[in-house]
């Protein structure tokens, strides 16, 4: 198993018809091991994994949309995306494109130190087929032979 190393900054605005909790909240729902600060106007958080928020895209069937997202604004070791506050506060990733939402966005940079920025993407968010990650299905093959990850009737 690939240890990584990353460090996630992801940054929200407190607006002041916003409760800091909620904000929180908000953030917890995506990046539960986050650990938060308020500095003034925003709430900062530092996380070093994206697990379960990969989770979220598995059941959430966005692995390409995310990983797309994160290929298209990386540079270096560092990754960064927005996402839509109102969305997270029932913990649904929803990528923010265009202007900022009234709540404004939480906007989250992601520094990959070990191996690299691209394997990470693709263990956050894996190539898939048909909206199945090709993992699954090598390890579906592997355990019947017979099937090419297609069902058959």
């Amino acid at each position: 198993m690939t240890v990584y190393s990353v460090d996630v900054e992801v940054r929200a605005p407190v607006e002041p018809t916003e409760v800091t909790d909620r904000v929180a909240d908000a953030i917890h729902e995506l990046f539960p091991n986050a650990d938060l600060r308020e500095e003034p106007g925003e709430l900062v958080g530092e996380a070093h994994s994206l697990d379960h928020f990969s989770d979220l895209l598995r059941e959430q069937a966005i692995l390409d949309t995310a990983r797309n997202t994160f290929e298209d604004t990386l540079e270096g070791d560092t990754f960064t995306f927005r996402l839509k506050k109102q969305a997270a506060y029932v913990g649904t990733v929803n990528f923010a494109v265009g202007s900022e939402g009234e709540l404004g966005d939480v906007f989250v940079e992601v520094t990959v130190h070990d191996p690299d920025a691209e394997t990470y993407i693709e263990y956050v968010a894996p190539p898939t087929e048909d909206g199945v990650p090709m993992d699954e299905l090598a390890e579906r093959a592997a355990r019947d032979p017979t099937q090419d990850g297609a069902d058959r009737n």
